[in-house]
């Protein structure tokens, strides 16, 4: 046996163990630089709006929780199917794409975290499933079956989206903007270069004190008010931070001579009419510092058709009816459980459940 020397023992230049390091360092550099919680636009997602999981979910309610688990460990190299947000964060990520064409260094981007309640042992799937399809998910948030909205505020959270009605709720009151995400019944072809975000107006982006108005008082009362107070703007809705922080987006590629090619559109689609009350809206935008795209005024049409021409890969509304009627016709929909709007159905006020002493 030959001897063995110190100088064997030592890495040179030539040896595995520094061209391992070197590919590691060039592997580093390959992958796209994180962005930082404080630049960036964050949208926690849930497992379930992101993938489709219903039938995953069916053997977790009548099964179990330990079953539901020895499934997703038994399929693990399955990927699971897209879910209602799916689309909206692959364009999330074409927008980033083309971010760091224009600013190669800039943390200002969107940064998605799955924030789910799943175990951790279902990580393994969802992993898989989010490299299958090449998302660019690197923050994970799984709770073991606690309520991740605790999470939300310290990821700097711009926007939740779930399948959790209760959850988004939850959310909503702590202060984050949030909605329920719902399944169109058809597919729709989206564009993959640009982002389109279609927002209803009251109890939406603005508060829902003129909707309040209109609800309790009617439709006479609420256009007398919105002409009375055209000019004073409208409290913040549960959503005018989300577009406040797609504008900063927005205006990054307008720095850029990009506004014509912008791959951000914006949207707003309000039941109101623009001649009785839509002055306010506009003014109270202008106030904020934020620009809409596209203002379109239905005065109390249905939004369905109107979406389906716009194609948004999402569009917020407080009204389940509206919600309804833009899933049919194909549009991925997400529902802002906020104010009035939530006691009523196509007009009518729902009755509410007698608590018990």
């Amino acid at each position: 046996m030959s001897e063995i020397k110190p100088s064997d023992l030592s890495p040179t230049e030539d040896s595995g163990e520094v061209r391992d390091l070197a590919d590691f360092d060039n592997l580093c550099l390959s992958i796209p630089s994180q962005p930082k919680p404080r630049y960036a636009v964050t949208v926690a997602v849930s497992s379930r709006a992101l993938f489709n999981m219903v039938d995953d979910r069916k053997i977790y309610e009548e099964e179990g929780v330990e079953k539901y688990v020895a499934h997703q460990v038994e399929h693990e190299n399955e990927p699971l199917k897209p879910g209602a947000a799916f689309l909206f964060v692959q364009a999330l990520m074409n927008v980033n794409s083309r971010l760091r064409e224009l600013y190669p260094d800039s943390k200002e981007l969107f940064d998605i975290v799955l924030m789910t309640n799943n175990h951790a042992q279902v990580g393994v799937r969802l992993i898989n499933s989010i490299n299958h399809y090449d998302l660019t998910i690197e923050r994970f948030c799984m709770t073991g079956g606690n309520s991740p909205i605790g999470y939300l505020k310290a990821y700097m959270t711009n926007l939740y989206l779930s399948k959790d009605a209760e959850k988004v709720t939850e959310a909503i009151e702590e202060g984050i903007a949030a909605a329920t995400m719902f399944m169109p019944e058809m597919e729709t072809e989206l564009s993959d270069t640009q982002l389109r975000v279609a927002f209803d107006g009251d109890a939406v982006l603005f508060s829902d004190e003129s909707e309040i108005i209109m609800k309790e008082h009617g439709l006479d009362t609420f256009f007398e008010h919105e002409k009375e107070f055209e000019n004073k703007p409208l409290a913040q809705g549960p959503l005018k931070c989300f577009l406040e922080a797609l504008g900063k987006l927005q205006r990054k590629f307008y720095a850029k001579n990009e506004r014509l090619s912008c791959p951000i559109r914006t949207f707003l689609v309000t039941s109101r009419s623009a001649a009785s009350s839509g002055a306010r809206v506009l003014k109270t935008l202008r106030s904020w510092g934020l620009e809409i795209d596209e203002a379109l005024f239905l005065a109390g049409a249905p939004k369905g058709p109107l979406l389906q021409k716009i194609k948004p890969h999402i569009f917020f509304d407080d009204q389940m009816f509206h919600i309804e009627g833009a899933k049919e016709l194909g549009t991925i929909s997400a529902h802002v459980p906020y104010g009035i709007g939530q006691k009523y159905h196509k007009g009518k006020l729902i009755e509410q459940p007698v608590k018990k002493e």
